[in-house]
């Protein structure tokens, strides 16, 4: 099965007829948690969805304690389970950086004193993952690289080394798919998987499968260019699906299938998630300010994507929106 898979991975055009199913649980608001990444203040902000969004309502947070260089405007954010560690929170700043931090139980606050490991990737990092078991770290730059950075101990990050730069156009997304052990990627104009192949600090990355085509648009200068990937992300209702936008829009892709199916024809769609009892959110970038990617309101959907509440916070620039779990789907 497993080799037919990788033999119908070709390029598939946004406009093939798609055959995602997505399952629907209860659509009511459950009790969850959503990690934020706020740019104005530069820091991830863990809140449960039904609570207001105060600094006093914080479950958790990190702040590398700067708002300009290297830490500049955060990213990105996962959270994940080590052995060695328990929970971590892999971030990215496009300033340059990319950090593992360890989340400490009972502690509501990390500092740049509870980073595990970092480096400087540069070029925009926009996204970063880890590979579990074999312990890597990948960081998509949307300069137009993938990093990878292995270690020669799994269980210590400190020994993570940078072993493969990987040229992958407009890098906005990386994510590691259990189900198929894939890393995915997402860029200019393709989604990727990448197969993983050997341990330790012989660990590569290679896209010998084949991408997923995201099609084309025609910019404000008339010209027809790839769309552009920005966010990618698993569904915590179908593990055979993914959650990405780009340019043109929100879709979701079979990752059987390699179909794509659109969930939305709304531009500027920075962050879609969705959580296990159904309800999905969104970020959508204002046009406003110093920051025109960002905003200060979530947008929230119910399990079939229909438009129900919003949440905000004042004076905020969030980017990003992640649901708080160590899950890959």
């Amino acid at each position: 099965m497993r080799k037919a898979i990788l033999a119908a991975l070709t390029s598939v055009a946004i406009g093939a007829t798609a055959i995602v199913a997505t399952s629907s649980p209860a659509n009511a608001a459950s009790d969850y948690y959503l990690a934020m990444t706020e740019q104005s203040s530069n820091r991830v902000m863990v809140w449960n969805r039904n609570t207001s969004w105060t600094d006093a309502n914080l479950r958790w947070q990190f702040t590398p304690g700067t708002t300009t260089g290297a830490w500049a405007n955060l990213s990105d954010v996962k959270f994940r389970d080590t052995a060695s560690h328990g929970m971590i929170a892999l971030v990215a700043a496009s300033g340059g950086k990319a950090a593992i931090v360890q989340v400490k139980s009972g502690s509501k606050k990390a500092t740049t004193a509870n980073i595990l490991w970092q480096a400087t990737p540069g070029g925009n990092p926009h996204a970063i993952e880890r590979i579990p078991g074999n312990g890597s770290v990948v960081v998509a730059s949307s300069n137009g690289y993938l990093t990878l950075y292995s270690p020669s101990n799994a269980n210590k990050p400190s020994t993570l080394a940078k072993v493969q730069t990987i040229s992958f156009k407009g890098a906005h997304g990386a994510l590691y798919d259990p189900t198929h052990k894939f890393l995915w990627a997402i860029g200019e104009g393709r989604l990727t998987p990448f197969k993983i192949s050997g341990s330790g600090r012989s660990t590569r990355l290679s896209a010998k499968n084949g991408y997923i085509s995201l099609g084309t648009y025609k910019n404000s200068a008339g010209k027809t260019v790839p769309n552009l990937g920005h966010d990618l992300q698993p569904s915590y209702t179908n593990k055979d699906t993914l959650f990405i936008t780009h340019t043109s829009g929100v879709y979701s892709v079979n990752t059987w299938s390699f179909r794509m199916l659109k969930e939305s024809g709304t531009t500027r769609v920075k962050a879609y998630v969705n959580q296990r009892g159904g309800e999905r959110a969104w970020i959508r970038g204002d046009n406003k300010g110093s920051r025109p990617w960002a905003s200060p309101t979530v947008q929230f959907f119910n399990s079939a994507g229909k438009a129900t509440t919003t949440k905000s916070r004042s004076g905020a620039r969030f980017y990003k929106v992640r649901i708080w779990t160590t899950a890959f789907e």
